[in-house]
Order: structure tokens, then sequence, then C-alpha cells
């Protein structure tokens, strides 16, 4: 495991709570590194940083982001993904909004408004150390995991979903236990 690209990515996990904090927004982190807030410890290495944050949120995040030094990498339109790079390390936002029942729905693009996973942004704090961050619900990442390959056509099963899929659902039966 590449632990200075562990530590590096831990320092701005760290470094882009904080300055959410400070606005006042909120970010979750989804992906690999949620499943290790989830679990509370590094169990294998990330190639970028994958968040949730809310559509009106995203100028104010953006424009913080840009002050402490991250650059804007082309990808997603705007209104549907939010990426950057510091320090070699990329970060992903993906954009979530409310529909008017409530519910987290995808922000913008061709699927604007779809439904992602129920109870998707409720989960506890999670916690590497002494560092915390707001995750998405290890539920939703499983179903994440599994879903992406058919939401994405064309888009493989990875092994290390398989691998994800696997730790969650082994955590989450002994906390049930």
């Amino acid at each position: 495991m590449d632990t200075e690209r562990s530590a590096r990515q831990l320092q701005l996990i760290g470094e882009t709570v904080e300055l959410a904090h400070a606005l006042g927004v909120e970010v979750w982190l989804r992906g690999g590194w949620a499943m290790d807030f989830f679990l509370g410890e590094v169990t294998r290495d990330h190639e970028d940083i994958d968040w949730f944050a809310r559509a009106e949120d995203a100028p104010a995040l953006a424009e913080a982001l840009l002050r402490s030094g991250h650059e804007p990498l082309s990808g997603p339109p705007a209104d549907q993904q939010l990426d950057f790079c510091k320090q070699g390390v990329e970060s992903s936002f993906a954009l979530v909004r409310e529909d008017r029942f409530g519910r987290v729905v995808v922000a913008g693009g061709p699927w604007a408004g779809q439904l992602w996973p129920e109870g998707m942004l409720d989960a506890p704090v999670g916690r590497i150390g002494a560092r915390r961050c707001r995750i998405i619900s290890p539920r939703a990442q499983i179903e994440i995991k599994r879903m992406m390959p058919v939401w994405v056509p064309g888009r493989p099963r990875r092994r290390k979903d398989a691998e994800d899929i696997t730790r969650l659902e082994k955590a989450l039966r002994e906390r049930a236990s």
C-alpha cells in the first residue's frame, strides 16, 4: 500500500471537511474512502477521493476549493459533478439535490431527478483515527457498487468493488450481532 499517497489523501479529506464546515455546507465521502471511514481503517490504495455535495452549495464550494489551491479538471458538466486536483490527488464532487418529496436525487445531466438509494446521506459520521468525516450509508455504498455496471452500461464490474461489498457486508453483520 502507498502509505504516503494515503496520508496525502487523508490530509486533503481533512482540509475539505474543514473548508466545507467553514462554508456551512455538507459533503459526504462516497466510494472507497467512505468504506474506509465506516470501517475505521485504510483498507487499500485509492485512486482519488469521491464526494457527494448538494448542487446549491456547488458554486461556493468550488470557489473555496480554488482559493485553497485546488485546480479544476475537465469532466462532466458542472450541474452534475465538480472535479479538482491538488497535490496530485483528484477529488470529484457528484452533485445531489432533493426532489419535492425530500428524496435525494441526481442533480443534473441525463439522469437528473433519478433517485439515489434511500437513506444514503443519513449515515453516522465515519472516522479513521482522529479524523472524522460524513459518509454515505454502508447500505447505499453496497447498492451503488452493485448497480454501477447496470446504471453505466459498458462499465465492467471491478474486483475492488466486489471486495468492498464483501468487507461492508461483513462489518454490517458484525455490528448487528
